[in-house]
């Protein structure tokens, strides 16, 4: 067995993989519109910041996001599920493979720790004294961090009880946040206490788990979903066969298709809310950009960042339910109803106009509870606006679908 050779030949899959997939996202109009509405964003960010005062909490904000990107550490293992049996005999020569897997994990990791903190450091330098702390120790000090939780991660990885998992991440990033903000603080000598703490961790768990195997089954698992979440997003641009959906019995919105009146013209309406409702592509997707459009929406008060905020968060939200349409399509007994094929069209457009009346709906209720008045109604009425236009623009697309 050799480890390293089969290490690249599985990296060299991996990238042609993502370059299969990224020649179609960096094609797509999607990217068109997030390069727009991000140099949008970045202006008032900009313009935000100049009206930031010294009690602005700048080193929290920082502490928490980046202690929570340190924290978490999912290793690209690039395992596949016939692994378990074909490897499994051969686990003691894949030192090397794993080793591989977390150092190019750190890297990777560390680049985007980077980033963030470069995005950050305009905030910072407009409320503290950035001579106080240095650019260069902070990104050092963030990479030797990452290292030590990657490490810790690997090895917690070892453990049988998920409860082990959870604590160990709970504990990580608690220390993380605490240590970034004294650092930011300008209280590094009491970080370095903390410091040395993962330090601890980091050769505890590796001496109390040399003796334990490696959990083949979550390893792959994990692997999987890291890679479903890659899919999900090429899923917008092009179709993506690998691509599988987890579905959710989520008894407790039942009484939202009580709405949906009991007749035979009701039929695909029944039938796609129950799907959008029960997969996670699609109520999980909807949760997370609109928790993510809210904390924009707070972050940038002025009403031309609302509108363009709330407009880009719906397109983003609309353009990525859609696919729901290709759900079924390899049902044969959906194309068996004895309905028109107009009838599931009417129902797709509408379920995904109510998707994104909810969204409009929860911005305007955060930017009323942070009183930008006048931006809520305006950005209701842009956003009610965008659904009507979104409606047109749907049939167009669900005939190309």
């Amino acid at each position: 067995m050799n480890s390293r050779g089969l290490w690249k030949e599985r990296f060299l899959g991996y990238s042609q993989e993502m370059q299969k997939y990224l020649r179609y996202i960096f094609n797509g109009h999607l990217m068109f519109v997030m390069v727009i509405g991000l140099g949008g964003l970045g202006f008032y960010y900009s313009e935000w910041v100049k009206t930031l005062t010294a009690d602005f909490p700048a080193a929290w904000i920082m502490a928490v996001v980046l202690g929570f990107f340190l924290t978490r550490s999912p290793i690209m293992t690039f395992l596949k599920e016939a692994d378990v049996v074909f490897l499994l005999p051969l686990e003691t020569k894949l030192r090397m493979y794993f080793k591989n897997s977390i150092w190019l994990s750190a890297m990777m990791q560390g680049f985007m720790l980077i980033i963030v903190y470069i995005v950050f450091l305009p905030m910072y330098t407009k409320v503290a004294d950035p001579s106080k702390v240095s650019s260069l120790y902070v990104i050092i000090l963030l990479l030797a961090v990452k290292f030590l939780n990657i490490h810790i991660h690997w090895y917690m990885l070892k453990y049988t009880e998920p409860s082990a998992i959870k604590i160990d991440f709970f504990i990580r990033l608690l220390v993380n946040i605490v240590l970034l903000y004294l650092v930011f603080a300008d209280a590094s000598h009491l970080g370095i206490i903390l410091l040395v703490l993962l330090c601890g961790l980091f050769f505890y768990y590796r001496h109390t788990t040399t003796k334990k195997g490696i959990k083949w089954e979550r390893l792959i698992e994990l692997e999987g979903k890291r890679m479903m979440s890659f899919y999900r997003i090429a899923n917008l641009f092009t179709d993506v066969p690998k691509l599988r959906g987890k579905v959710a019995r989520r008894k407790w919105l039942d009484w939202l298709l009580t709405f949906i009146p009991y007749r035979q013209k009701s039929t695909y309406m029944f039938l796609y809310a129950r799907t959008m409702l029960r997969a996670n592509d699609y109520v999980g997707l909807l949760v997370r950009l609109t928790v993510i459009g809210s904390f924009v929406l707070l972050t940038f008060p002025s009403m031309v960042a609302s509108i363009l905020v709330t407009i880009l968060f719906l397109y983003m939200t609309g353009i990525q339910i859609l696919p729901v349409w290709k759900q079924h399509e390899l049902k044969i007994w959906v194309s068996l109803y004895p309905l028109p094929a107009k009838l599931r069209e009417t129902a797709v457009i509408q379920l995904v106009s109510c998707f994104l009346l909810f969204e409009a709906i929860v911005f305007t209720l955060v930017l009323l509870i942070a009183g930008n008045w006048w931006g809520a109604g305006v950005s209701f009425l842009a956003a009610i606006l965008f659904i009507l236009l979104f409606r047109g623009y749907s049939a167009k697309k669900l005939k190309s679908f």
